[in-house]
């Protein structure tokens, strides 16, 4: 089952390898269901394998959105059984829709020449 939500990046932490096979990444964010709430609510989430540095592109302080999968899991040891929950993310994006800044130096489109002044181009569009 897919969730989303909007919230202020708090924290990041290292990736860690759990085993050979497996590595993972938490973040947090700030979330406040109605801007006027006293108080607000810290989420931690969990990136994993090749999806670890999806979170490198945001800053601390930075609003994001975050698609994620809501997980549970049994564990038992010793005769103690214990549940787990883990909000999965995968997907990261900048919470107004626009990608985040990569340094590709890349012109702004209206840094572009205007090419609908030259009077000599003939083609019809």
């Amino acid at each position: 089952m897919a969730f989303e939500i909007t919230g202020k990046l708090i924290d990041r932490f290292e990736t860690q390898n759990v085993s050979d096979k497996f590595k993972k990444r938490e973040f947090v964010i700030e979330y406040r269901d109605n801007p006027n709430m006293s108080f607000a609510e810290m989420l931690k989430f969990q990136l994993t394998q090749d999806r670890c540095n999806l979170i490198d592109a945001y800053t601390i302080g930075q609003d994001i959105k975050v698609s994620f999968n809501l997980k549970g899991r049994r564990w038992e040891k010793d005769g103690n059984v214990n549940y787990f929950t883990n909000l999965e993310a995968w997907k990261v994006e900048n919470a107004s829709g626009s990608a985040p800044a990569t340094g590709n130096n890349l012109p702004e489109i209206s840094a572009l020449p205007d090419l609908t002044e030259d009077a000599s181009n003939d083609l019809p569009f």
